[in-house]
């Protein structure tokens, strides 16, 4: 099947315009005006995918994090990340990115993360789009069927995303919460917005440190599960494809990035 016909259903599910504004959604490398057999699905675009995506003779990959998510200022081969890009080219792999859209819309990647962790009857945190009359927003808010102490949350976040480690901003990690808030990626912007949609606790990453001394003069629980929780997206946007596939008779096949690409470890 062509590349466009698999991206035209894939953006009837992720619509660019749901994509905040500059975000660098879409085709990143490549075209789209081709034949393609193999699909995959991956977090990152990092020399290590790339070198998975060659070896298992991938056609388009599908991102998140969209791989020049700022000017590229030269193209020297001698840099592993910049050699990738070249790789990409010579082996004719596409490359197209969904980032926030992915976020944003209903069914997607922060309503996943709502259903891993039994937070029910959601709305978004903050107000991103009005299209035709319908709003959409970032974020996710709602409560938990059963109340538990902030303590008993971390572990229950720790195990779900299978996290060696996270982080805690909080004066009472004893506090019972109720009504937690997501938000997958850099969401720290956000937590004022959690607070106000009456959060117990916010649960989202890369929290910066002069943001957590903001959240705790704020006296707001914050859990910093880190970015990578998003990987989630890989296992759910390959059973939305295969979806696809069975509904369209697509000849093609679509597999999940292997690599962790979480620059993290935890000791």
């Amino acid at each position: 099947m062509l590349a466009s016909a698999f991206i035209e259903r894939f953006e009837e599910y992720f619509p660019l315009e749901l994509a905040e504004p500059g975000d660098p959604v879409g085709l990143h490398i490549g075209t789209l005006n081709k034949e393609i057999k193999r699909v995959m699905i991956t977090l990152d675009v990092r020399p290590e995918v790339v070198a998975e995506a060659i070896e298992k003779k991938i056609d388009l990959l599908i991102a998140k994090h969209p791989p020049i998510f700022r000017p590229v200022k030269d193209l020297i081969t001698d840099h592993p990340q910049q050699q990738m890009f070249a790789d990409l080219l010579r082996h004719d792999i596409a490359v197209y990115a969904a980032h926030t859209n992915m976020d944003i819309v209903p069914n997607g990647l922060n309503d996943w993360f709502c259903e891993l962790l039994g937070i029910e009857e959601t709305t978004y945190i903050t107000k991103t789009h009005e299209i035709n009359n319908q709003s959409y927003g970032i974020g996710r808010v709602g409560d938990i069927k059963q109340a538990m102490t902030l303590e008993e949350l971390v572990y229950q976040v720790k195990d779900t995303f299978k996290l060696d480690g996270l982080r805690l901003i909080s004066r009472s990690p004893q506090n019972i919460v109720k009504r937690v808030a997501i938000c997958g990626g850099s969401g720290e912007k956000f937590y004022r917005d959690a607070q106000k949609a009456g959060a117990d606790v916010y649960i989202t990453g890369d929290v910066y440190y002069h943001t957590g001394h903001d959240m705790i003069a704020d006296d707001f629980s914050v859990i910093d599960a880190g970015h990578y929780i998003e990987s989630l997206c890989k296992e759910k946007i390959v059973s939305l494809c295969n979806e696809w596939k069975k509904a369209y008779n697509w000849d093609i096949e679509i597999v999940e990035s292997m690599e962790n690409t979480n620059p993290f470890s935890y000791y």
